[in-house]
């Protein structure tokens, strides 16, 4: 990329910033015409400046100098499309092409590993054992993934789209839980690296699941189950991805073609395409049942660090440490809010190293909030039950919503007090107040 594509990128950031040059030179200590001349590729800021630069926009230093150096900057998302058997998964891959293709995304497709070794003669029943099986298929799931991902930050485009036909975890509900230790002891890695590698999982339900009439096995080879064994295998997948903090589950209420159209809007909502917008409920309950909330085979527990930053008026800015068990992942989070129940949220991971460079612009009035997420799928709904540890008899449980007027279905066990949506006391940013 030469300096007309580092110049593009800092008018993109600009512009999403809504930053006149003007603006941006004075908070930079620059004049218009410095900013002026980097954006039309005809000078390159200073050392120091990037690094004005990268704090402002909350954008790597390191990522600002590769692109002033010339390197590519291309903007990689890997999500997941899952589900249960005869869930629509071929013909979602279709509707996926043509809608982000047009919205200028180069669209690339990792096909799905258990289809390719089991028609190649490599299966369960060919294997030694199922775990030998379950290594070879994820091991090469993996290897494809890093080679799209490898491809895509060469190519030409500003945006790729890599689609994982299941990912990684999806083998999880094929294995024991002896089994499935073995496979990631092999691997070398851990559950919770597997299933927050991607940005996104998008579940579609089986058919066999609201819309029995259309559940076949005849277009996929590697199909053997029954409707029964097609739901339970279902809310198998689903569990194993639980806990991942972007999962949307695409149920049958509505006909196929509008299922695949929930899916596209769903997609574009996480991309930003055209604003990423959160529609999000929060209530307040009584302390749950532990014991029945851990018991749970669609419950997975997530442990969190929450940190707020300085940021500009009108927006609210965290850094957040996430995982269990010694693993963590980290993300950088911006809101601003559009209304009660609408906000403008985007998130990028970092590395542990941007964590611990983004801790030092603390908010020195606000402490690090502590709590233990309990992600619980239920109904084909997605719940997030934060426990704090200043609170015995209450919790919080927060459900994203694909629109203003869907309607929330609680599990019974869950004892709702109200909502608390628009009860400004009751926001992370208000408990976090020293």
């Amino acid at each position: 990329m030469n300096d007309y594509g580092f110049g593009r990128y800092i008018y993109r950031l600009r512009s999403e910033a809504k930053l006149s040059q003007a603006e941006l030179a004075a908070r930079l200590g620059v004049t218009n015409k410095a900013v002026s001349k980097w954006e039309v590729g005809s000078a390159k800021p200073s050392i120091e400046t990037v690094r004005k630069l990268a704090a402002l926009f909350q954008v790597s230093v390191e990522q600002l100098l590769r692109i002033r150096e010339g390197e590519k900057n291309v903007d990689v998302k890997k999500i997941v499309i899952t589900g249960g058997p005869s869930a629509g998964k071929t013909t979602a891959m279709s509707w996926i092409q043509n809608a982000f293709t047009q919205k200028g995304y180069a669209v690339l497709f990792v096909p799905e590993t258990a289809t390719e070794l089991i028609t190649g003669g490599v299966a369960p029943w060919t294997c030694g054992s199922n775990a030998d099986y379950q290594k070879c298929q994820m091991h090469l799931q993996l290897e494809k993934e890093r080679v799209f991902e490898q491809a895509a930050k060469t190519m030409n485009a500003d945006k790729v789209l890599i689609v994982c036909d299941r990912g990684a975890l999806d083998n999880k509900a094929y294995m024991d839980s002896v089994e499935f230790a073995a496979v990631l002891a092999h691997l070398g890695t851990d559950e919770i690296t597997l299933r927050d590698g991607y940005d996104a999982v998008f579940h579609l339900v089986t058919a066999a699941k609201g819309a029995a009439a259309f559940y076949t096995t005849a277009n996929n080879a590697a199909r053997t189950e029954t409707p029964e064994q097609a739901a339970a295998l279902d809310d198998r997948i689903i569990a194993a991805w639980t806990g991942h903090p972007h999962l949307r589950v695409i149920d049958n209420a509505t006909d196929f073609e509008d299922k695949l159209k929930r899916l596209i809007a769903e997609i574009s909502a996480f991309l930003g395409e055209p604003e990423p917008l959160e529609i999000e409920r929060k209530y307040l309950i009584e302390y749950p049942d532990m014991k029945w909330l851990t018991s749970l085979p669609n419950c997975r527990k997530v442990e969190i660090i929450q940190t707020y930053l300085t940021s500009a008026a009108g927006e609210e800015t965290r850094v957040r440490q996430r995982g269990a068990d010694g693993h963590y992942v980290y993300y950088l989070t911006t809101k601003r809010t559009v209304s009660e129940l609408k906000r403008v949220e985007i998130e990028r991971r970092l590395s542990e190293r941007e964590y611990v460079r983004l801790l030092m612009d603390a908010d020195p009035t606000r402490r690090p909030i502590r709590k233990d997420r309990y992600c619980l799928t239920y109904d084909n709904q997605y719940f997030e039950i934060d426990v704090y540890p200043f609170w015995d008899d209450r919790a919080i449980v927060e459900i994203e919503l694909r629109d203003e007027d869907q309607t929330v279905r609680f599990p019974e066990k869950l004892r709702l007090i109200r909502e608390v949506t628009d009860d400004a006391a009751y926001k992370n940013a208000a408990l976090a107040r020293i």
